[in-house]
């Protein structure tokens, strides 16, 4: 069965390279799935889950934007941020969602609300899948 080449690109680095089955990825318009020979395409990300099957295991990334493109079943993301769910501190993510949401609830000028919006957004992912990856894994 055919593959596509992955690569997760950030500005720290690769996160990720390597042949997957299939990539999911949380577009501007919505989330839309990327497999073998799908046809050139290059898209926005928003905040949101990036995942992708390799061998029968699903991984997931919590990305907070950037671009994807798809040729010839080479699939390169240029994301702001990416975080496999099993380095999520959900703790932490737990503790930026609440500072973002006060943020959210005291700031008065428009730009700055829309500032504190995005920020949580951002900490609203990284929560969501921390979550489920314990959920996942029995708690631990």
């Amino acid at each position: 069965m055919a593959k596509l080449q992955l690569a997760v690109v950030t500005a720290e680095g690769e996160s990720f390279s390597g042949e997957v089955d299939s990539v999911v990825a949380p577009g501007e318009v919505g989330e839309f799935t990327v497999l073998p020979s799908h046809a050139r395409l290059i898209s926005t990300l928003v905040p949101g889950e990036l995942r992708y099957d390799q061998g029968g295991d699903s991984v997931s990334l919590a990305v907070t934007g950037g671009f994807l493109e798809v040729s010839n079943n080479q699939v390169t993301v240029l994301a702001d941020a990416a975080e496999r769910d099993d380095a999520i501190d959900l703790e932490r993510a737990e503790a930026a969602l609440a500072r973002a949401m006060e943020r959210v609830a005291s700031e008065s000028s428009s730009a700055d609300l829309e500032s504190a919006m995005a920020s949580m957004r951002r900490a609203r992912v990284r929560v969501n899948i921390g979550r489920r990856r314990r959920e996942r894994s029995g708690g631990r």
